[in-house]
């Protein structure tokens, strides 16, 4: 390319990074200010997702971390000396004249493994410990009744203190118990 061209491609690539970011910026202002339209055809307004549950409080359930003993093989690290050959090489002339020498030298080294010794005793974890609450009328429909729902420990004590029956609101970690 010309020298003469390269301000006119400057110029271009400008101005299409300037259209391109204001695109991008008004697609952004009106899929966040709730706005209608947009690439997808629909025209309506997306709501933004929740995830937030709310209910009747019916009961709470701690499962404390269960764990189990086990055994597993010990492993320890073990070297041993070793050696191996080592070629070199060498290159030396011009033209007719090249010569190559070769030689080998031997490298030591240790070579090691984890090898088996005796076995260990370690404790897993079979379950963690998780905080649980049942609702009743789960998001306001009456036929989602004795729902379970993995909470926090703090939401989990913020509701167990609560009457019976009462409207709860609060982000689950996962459904069922």
């Amino acid at each position: 390319m010309s020298v003469k061209g390269r301000p006119v491609l400057a110029g271009l690539m400008m101005i299409l990074v300037a259209s391109l970011g204001a695109c991008s910026a008004s697609d952004g202002d009106r899929a966040h200010s709730g706005g209608k339209g947009g690439g997808n055809g629909g025209g309506g307004y997306v709501r933004p997702q929740s995830d937030q549950v709310r209910g009747l409080y019916d009961a709470v359930r701690h499962l404390p971390r269960k764990t189990a003993k086990g055994t597993r093989p010990h492993l320890v690290k073990k070297c041993d000396p070793a050696t191996r050959k080592v070629r070199h090489t060498s290159r030396s002339g011009t033209g007719k004249r090249k010569r190559t020498r070769t030689w080998y030298t031997t490298e030591r080294y240790e070579q090691c493994r984890k090898v088996r010794k005796g076995s260990e005793r370690y404790t897993r974890i079979v379950r963690p410990e998780r905080w649980c609450v049942r609702l009743d009328d789960v998001n306001g429909k009456p036929h989602k009744d004795d729902r379970w729902f993995r909470v926090s420990p703090a939401t989990y004590s913020e509701v167990h203190g609560k009457a019976e029956h009462a409207r709860v609101k609060f982000e689950p970690r996962g459904r069922g118990c």
